[in-house]
């Protein structure tokens, strides 16, 4: 049986965005499973770095593609262009028949272009929806026009996914979203994402000397680390923490980078709030420290979105054992999952006094924060670690090889 394996993504080691870290985490999982294991991805530009090599089992190709990082449109477009083009060639290449290829969503729809090579190259490919796209970027667009505009590109994407051996996403919301568009529910297969590999709380000296560097020691801090990105819905959090400016001992933690974070700090500066603090993003082996730092940990998700992205920020968040607070639609299954497994609170952006009254509760109750601790750690044994998704992708993928009448790709 052909067990060989192509993922495509324009990050993976040693870049550290989240797919990045996530698709590390598989394929060497999987590799570890007796896959032969491939990945198509872009070269960071460090010397360094070859553009070919194997390392714990992966074989690496990195493309020589433009990565300017801009945050305009234009920018991400050819950033975006160069690797769709660089990786679809590649994978012309090098896939053969009765091989699967794994497309991820970075950059968005390199699944329609890799539908057609899997269609010459009689292989299957999978599409590993990571966030839902034109829907995600329909629902981050001002202008009517654009998002009509945008809306064109569900029919090809929709053709791409209809035509390939299936789609796997991240949870029920997500799902629904894609089976909504005409996929067969058959060909829809929810694998949540993880805790990041080796993650565990940190050692009390070493989460009491990074908040002695970030100044603050004796506070209880209400953290949000990750990508300050427009998917998730921060404004509420300066709203809270202005409703608790008089209130000393508890401080406001963002731990990252994104395209929000300049509009954040000038709105923190108009607001003159010396409770929150802005620290940059962290490498991975500090992950564990720097998630210690927070007594409760925020994840939000802007209304609209809810759909098309599962912020999995939440996985590494329980693998410590802290408090969630989330804020975003009610109705969401995000919110359903931090309610149903004892994880914490959820609110509704416009809750803003009920989110304050919920941190404070929290703060001034230990027994709670204890609580949503172990209902945590329990949560990333039974449902959020890499153990547990690698068992499930090697299921699905062992599905794929032994069935002898796939849907695959049709011409």
């Amino acid at each position: 049986m052909n067990r060989r394996l192509w993922f495509v993504n324009r990050f993976y080691w040693p870049d550290e965005p989240a797919t990045a870290q996530l698709l590390v985490d598989l394929t060497e999982a999987l590799a570890a499973k007796g896959w032969l294991v491939g990945v198509v991805t872009s070269h960071p530009g460090l010397p360094e770095v070859p553009p070919r090599e194997v390392r714990h089992g992966v074989a690496i190709c990195r493309l020589r593609t433009m990565r300017r990082g801009e945050s305009r449109l234009g920018g991400r477009f050819l950033d975006y262009l160069s690797f769709w083009i660089g990786a679809i060639w590649q994978c012309f290449r090098f896939a053969r028949r009765g091989d699967i290829i794994v497309a991820m969503t970075d950059p968005p729809l390199i699944g329609t272009g890799l539908w057609l090579v899997a269609a010459l190259r009689r292989t299957q490919l999978l599409h590993w929806t990571q966030d839902i796209y034109p829907e995600v970027a329909m629902a981050l667009m001002p202008h009517p026009s654009l998002r009509r505009l945008s809306g064109l590109l569900r029919g090809p994407r929709n053709f791409a996914w209809r035509h390939s051996a299936g789609c796997v996403t991240l949870g029920r919301d997500m799902a629904a979203l894609i089976a909504a568009n005409g996929i067969s529910p058959g060909k829809i297969h929810s694998i949540p994402n993880w805790a990041p590999e080796g993650l565990k709380p940190a050692a009390r000296e070493d989460i009491a000397a990074l908040r002695a560097e970030w100044n603050l020691t004796g506070k209880f801090v209400v953290a949000y680390s990750g990508n300050l990105g427009r998917v998730h819905d921060l404004e509420p959090v300066i709203e809270v923490a202005e409703a608790l400016r008089n209130e000393p001992d508890i401080a406001f933690a963002f731990i990252g980078n994104g395209p929000r974070r300049t509009a954040l700090e000038s709105l923190v500066r108009s607001r003159q709030l010396a409770n929150i603090h802005f620290l940059p993003a962290q490498p991975r082996a500090r992950l564990s420290a720097t998630l210690g730092t927070g007594d409760v940990h925020l994840v939000t998700l802007r209304p609209g979105c809810e759909t098309t992205v599962f912020p999995s920020k939440l996985y590494g968040i329980a693998a410590i054992g802290k408090p969630v607070v989330f804020i975003g639609p009610r109705n969401c299954e995000l919110a359903a999952l931090v309610r149903e497994q004892g994880l914490g609170l959820a609110f509704e952006r416009s809750e803003i006094a009920s989110i304050a009254s919920g941190l404070r509760d929290l703060k001034n109750t230990p027994g709670k924060q204890q609580a949503c601790a172990q209902a945590a750690s329990r949560f990333h044994r039974t449902d959020g670690s890499l153990k547990c998704a690698a068992e499930r992708w090697d299921a699905l993928l062992e599905s794929f090889v032994r069935s002898s009448d796939l849907p695959g790709n049709r011409l």
